[in-house]
């Protein structure tokens, strides 16, 4: 069996679309992570920088006021980075100068820059909210939701193959073989579904350590609660530090990532061509994201347990805690692997049971 996966790997890796699906997601990764940080921007004490400067002067103001973050830390902050903006000026909480600045004024400026009243208990509960330099990290993690959700479509053309590329005429032989409907076909699959845990890993891993050589480990530690405002609309609303949130991404790559190679199989063994499993195979993946449900709706609710939504995180991740304090999106691991079990079965009882001429 061993044998047989290795070499239905490297029939997998060898084949040049798989090789440029791949690349072209790797490209896309890069891309995004570069532009993200080259747009960064940042100004202070009459300082304006830019990149990797601004990534410097945003830990420097940062590191002014990290650590617990107390009523008088608010109003500290409130005189000192805050705004300000007269009747006809513009809003001050979108006036952005640097990440601590707008993390303050997001929650706690009035639109004329000045403090709301509001404390740190009102805005973020009685749970201990640790600031610092989150902004690097925030942004790491959505230039990998976009490269996950790409890389998604790579897996599913690298796995188009596996089995509909057989049906030319190679299925005579496997199938007429000792063990074709067997070791053979349980091979494939298992060779699909350790291809896809290896790119995603591997995409990981770069895009982690493209963050840290890019913005250091400072903020793992910290609250993704008292983020820039760009970085808070919408997102996860219950306290957790980045480093965990950067653990939950991993996880929810790989279970969607396995997930998707599952459903990918059965298209593979269902379709007569590997462009046609292409085709059927995103159209079922990204369907999920097209139909008109709420995202407040319990539909969304069960929708968003699905790979699409798993490689993409943001989204499975801000709707919330279960009662035993989980995040919601602990679900997407049992259903991860019964997809994955599903999947394993059916791809080799359709292949297996596949009559050959």
């Amino acid at each position: 069996m061993r044998k047989l996966m290795g070499y239905e790997l490297r029939k997998l890796f060898g084949r040049r679309l798989t090789q440029a699906a791949l690349l072209a997601a790797v490209l896309f990764s890069t891309l995004f992570t570069v532009s993200t940080y080259q747009n960064k921007y940042a100004s202070y004490g009459g300082r304006q920088a830019s990149g990797g400067e601004a990534v410097a002067l945003d830990k420097e103001v940062a590191a002014r006021y990290a650590g617990e973050l107390t009523d008088e830390k608010v109003r500290q902050m409130m005189d000192e980075l805050a705004p300000k903006s007269g009747p006809q000026g513009l809003n001050a909480i979108y006036l952005y100068q640097n990440a601590m600045q707008s993390a303050v004024t997001a929650r706690f400026s009035d639109m004329y820059g000045n403090w709301n009243g509001l404390r740190v208990a009102q805005v973020f509960g009685e749970e201990e909210i640790r600031i610092g330099y989150v902004d690097g990290w925030l942004s790491a993690s959505r230039d990998m939701e976009k490269s996950f959700l790409f890389l998604s479509f790579a897996i599913l053309i690298m796995l188009a193959p596996v089995y509909s590329g057989e049906y030319g005429g190679v299925d005579n032989l496997i199938l007429a073989s000792r063990y074709g409907r067997t070791k053979c076909a349980s091979a494939k699959a298992l060779a699909g579904i350790l291809a896809a845990v290896l790119v995603t890993a591997g995409m990981l891993a770069c895009n982690v350590g493209a963050a840290y050589l890019l913005y250091g480990r400072e903020g793992l530690d910290c609250s993704i609660l008292f983020a820039p405002l760009a970085l808070t609309e919408g997102y996860i609303p219950f306290n957790i530090t980045c480093g965990a949130l950067l653990g939950y991404q991993a996880l929810l790559g790989l279970t969607g990532a396995v997930c998707t190679a599952g459903a990918g199989l059965v298209l593979s063994a269902a379709c007569r061509t590997p462009m046609i499993a292409v085709v059927a195979s995103a159209a079922v993946h990204i369907v999920p994201t097209l139909l008109p449900v709420a995202e407040s709706s319990p539909l969304f609710r069960l929708l968003a347990l699905l790979p699409v939504y798993q490689m993409q995180f943001e989204a499975l991740m801000s709707l919330g805690q279960l009662e035993a304090g989980m995040p919601y999106a602990v679900l997407a691991l049992p259903v991860s692997a019964d997809i994955l079990a599903v999947g394993y079965a059916l791809s080799r009882r359709i292949f297996a049971a596949h009559e050959v001429s």
